[in-house]
């Protein structure tokens, strides 16, 4: 089960989600999602967990408690939607 993980601190890594949600089962994968092009943190990441009962559990257990200083929204992620929006542009009167 994927799960969404927000409210991170700045300072928190891929490694520090492991470690929190290790307590509750086997952890597939855990990242910190980072700006593209400054590198930094945009303050939410995503855990897999390979079972979906502990991840669950995880999500109960974790939803509220704090990392590094900060109160996590911890739940079951969304699926991606495939619209991605996008940007405008437009200008009705270029003048070149």
């Amino acid at each position: 089960m994927r799960i969404y993980v927000g409210d991170l601190a700045d300072s928190a890594t891929g490694e520090d989600l492991r470690a929190a949600f290790a307590a509750y089962g086997d952890v597939a994968s855990a990242d910190v999602i980072t700006d593209r092009y400054t590198g930094q943190s945009r303050g939410f990441g995503f855990v897999e967990m390979r079972n979906n009962d502990k991840a669950q559990e995880a999500i109960r257990g974790l939803n509220g408690s704090e990392l590094k200083g900060r109160q996590l929204k911890v739940n079951e992620a969304r699926p991606r939607t495939e619209s991605r929006g996008g940007g405008g542009g437009g200008g009705g009167n270029a003048r070149w």
